[in-house]
């Protein structure tokens, strides 16, 4: 989780950029979303989670979610999705049992390459 993290201070520079329309030399290839459930609903899920993991799976199976994670901190899961808009990770994760619900909700950031690296593909310039 701390390597996530040290990564993902690098990458606050690219989602910048990223968001920034005018400036499409860091795409957005991934969303981070990280969910939590919400305290108020958290008794309804016991019912709903056969279908949600089934839901899940279906979308992990589709590609949909490249990777998926358990949080520590608290009740909830981070997924790597291979979706290129926030509106479009977020309309599939609504659509899942506990998203209809209302008892998962999402933060939802679009992530992309390190922007620092494009430094590496610069061409060293000529000593006179």
């Amino acid at each position: 989780m701390k390597i996530l993290l040290l990564l993902l201070s690098f990458a606050i520079p690219a989602v910048a950029l990223a968001q920034n329309p005018t400036d499409a030399a860091v795409p957005t290839v991934k969303i981070l979303a990280i969910g939590r459930i919400n305290a108020a609903k958290a008794g309804d899920r016991g019912s709903i989670m056969p279908s949600e993991v089934r839901d899940t799976v279906k979308l992990y199976l589709a590609g949909t979610i490249d990777s998926w994670y358990v949080r520590k901190d608290q009740p909830g899961v981070v997924f790597l999705m291979n979706v290129a808009t926030v509106k479009e990770a977020h309309d599939l994760l609504e659509a899942l049992p506990l998203g209809k619900a209302g008892i998962m909700e999402f933060d939802l950031i679009p992530i992309g390459p390190l922007s620092p690296l494009q430094y590496l593909l610069a061409e060293p310039t000529a000593k006179p």
